[in-house]
């Protein structure tokens, strides 16, 4: 057997490969794998990571042949890699292509390798109700408003479609990117960006029109999509997270395009502005009176003949925009994301309806570069107070995560951490509300939630960034696309549970480039030795696929004051059921 004792990589039979981080080839082989295979855990020396036909397909759609994914594991491993790996591997990005969808005279058509790969395919109960008329022995019609379903399908059994069927052109729209002159102050894209946006556009051809882009909050991916609008140069629609983001995008369109204020609209709960460009949340295209009425705005997707829709944030779509989605086919999309991790597990859906990932550009190479903030991580783990100890003992899983998030020895924390960075504009962000409100409220510190009205978000929003305020507290509404480039620190309190993807959109509120050092401090809060502590580590998995390392701090018992009265009652609804909270010993209810 050939060993390289130098190599990081031991790749082993169940498509698991383990990474020795103190290789001198390890930063080598973390970049080679993030193009093919997915970070399973992250512990000091060791990181795990799992090779899977989606990553195997998304490395594919970017261009990654089977070679080069076969060619980097011997390259890198310790140990040869096993042979079955190597047969899986060309197995699985051989797959890719197999199946194409096509635009022909008759119409729209599957087509497969061969006669014996479609008759497999064919016999799925879930794809034979799709065809409709064998026109070749590996070809079949397809109705037009099947083509997402199918495509769902059909990657559903190990093969993903190549779909080549074309776009509705859409109605042409002219838009031009803003000259470095013509309002003022330069503007350029970055090389990364252009690169993106020519993936996407593929210079008009089939194998272009739709297609995820990775990047980090704060590398520009809406001038990416910018430049995808002005290569189409067609209607387009924009949904985004929420209106706040909404009107940061109309801001950036008016910015950096040749577009005019009367031609693009807000299309929300405040608005409903039908323009050549809209730019629609969420929220309203979801919107339906009572839980089991219609989608009152679904029809905002036939309102213009649209030639791209634009998904932001594609991570948290809905599942009626996939529904919509599935039967939007001939429409050009465009997904944006920091990180395609869905804690729904509907990766797949975005793949086959949105598009594959056709750029993904690692957070540390951009750092290197000076285009987002460097970054550094900090896990604060902090005991609970001795009063609070039994009724975290004694509760279920999900109060013994609440009451550990909650923890009120974190508040004392948070200040120490503020004294420690006076000059820092700092964000604090949580899951719970009322946590939120009594620390807002010890520090006089404004709070924006999902209940403060829209005028007043946009108020506290400015007077951050004009410095007028110097901390603002956030509850999951600072989980999305806001636009606050000097936010250089942010502390997290509280998260929904192991929540990889809101770990990285949280420390990409504060990436964005910052003058002089450069330099941005994510602390994360965590109450010791509880659940909370357990699904942190899961919560930073991304982020450490990407190149950040978490500094682990344990921090002496806070002192805290006497429990308040709503705690008391909580910690109480939390305790399993038989269990009274008032025959606890000194315990949180106990008087």
């Amino acid at each position: 057997m050939n060993i390289n004792p130098d190599n990081p990589l031991i790749v082993q039979s169940d498509f698991t490969v383990l990474v020795e981080v103190d290789s001198p080839r390890y930063i080598e082989a973390r970049d080679a794998l993030l193009r093919f295979a997915e970070l399973v855990k992250s512990p000091e020396h060791v990181h795990t990571y799992r090779i899977t036909p989606l990553s195997i397909w998304n490395a594919r759609a970017a261009g990654v042949q089977g070679e080069d994914i076969v060619r980097a594991l011997n390259d890198l491993s310790k140990y040869p890699v096993p042979h079955t790996i190597v047969v899986q591997v060309r197995d699985f990005a051989e797959r890719y292509g197999k199946v194409k969808i096509i635009k022909a005279p008759i119409g729209v058509v599957l087509v497969a390798a061969d006669e014996e790969l479609m008759r497999h395919l064919a016999a799925f109960d879930t794809i034979a109700p799709l065809l409709e008329a064998q026109v070749a022995p590996n070809a079949w019609t397809v109705a037009a408003s099947n083509r997402g379903k199918l495509k769902q399908n059909l990657i559903a059994q190990g093969y993903p479609a190549e779909d080549l069927a074309g776009y509705t052109q859409g109605e042409p729209l002219d838009i031009g990117l803003r000259s470095p002159t013509l309002r003022g102050h330069p503007f350029a894209l970055r090389e990364y960006q252009t690169l993106a946006a020519e993936a996407f556009h593929a210079a008009g051809t089939d194998q272009g029109g739709s297609a995820v882009i990775v990047l980090p909050c704060g590398a520009g991916k809406t001038v990416v999509a910018i430049a995808a609008m002005a290569r189409v140069g067609r209607k387009t629609l924009i949904l985004a997270s929420s209106v706040s983001a909404a009107r940061q995008w109309i801001a950036e369109i008016l910015d950096k395009t040749t577009l005019t204020k009367d031609q693009v609209g807000e299309y929300s709960g405040f608005t409903k502005d039908v323009l050549p460009v809209t730019v629609a949340t969420y929220n309203i295209v979801t919107h339906r009176d009572g839980r089991d009425g219609p989608f009152t705005h679904l029809r905002l997707f036939d309102a213009q003949d649209w030639g791209l829709i634009v998904y932001d944030e594609v991570h948290l779509l809905p599942a009626p925009v996939f529904q919509i989605t599935a039967s939007l086919q001939a429409r050009r999309r465009l997904g944006l994301t920091a990180t395609l991790v869905r804690e729904d597990g509907r990766e797949m859906d975005v793949f086959s309806l949105i598009g594959p990932k056709k750029a993904d550009v690692p957070w540390k190479t951009l750092e290197k570069q000076g285009w987002i903030a460097k970054a550094r991580c900090t896990e604060l783990r902090v005991p609970m107070p001795k009063w609070l100890k039994m009724s975290y003992a004694v509760a279920d899983k999900r109060g013994r995560f609440r009451l550990a998030s909650e923890n009120p020895a974190k508040n004392q924390l948070v200040k120490d951490i503020l004294d420690k960075h006076p000059d820092e504009p700092a964000l604090i962000i949580g899951m719970y509300i009322e946590q939120l409100e009594r620390l807002a409220g010890e520090m006089n510190m404004p709070i924006i939630t999902g209940s403060t009205p829209q005028k007043k978000r946009d108020e506290l929003f400015a007077d951050f960034r004009l410095g007028r305020i110097k901390a603002l507290a956030l509850s999951k509404v600072g989980n999305f696309a806001i636009d606050l480039p000097d936010a250089s620190l942010a502390i997290q309190i509280s998260g929904t549970f192991g929540s990889r993807q809101e770990e990285a959109q949280r420390l990409g509120r504060i990436l964005r480039p910052k003058d002089g050092v450069n330099q941005a401090h994510f602390y994360s809060i965590v109450s010791s030795e509880s659940e909370e502590q357990d699904y942190a580590m899961n919560r930073q998995l991304f982020l450490c696929e990407q190149g950040y390392v978490y500094h682990i701090v344990e921090v002496k018992e806070q002192p805290t004051p006497e429990p308040r009265p709503e705690i008391n009652a909580r910690a109480k609804v939390m305790l399993p059921a038989g269990v009274s909270g008032t025959a606890l010993p000194g315990g949180v209810g106990s008087g």
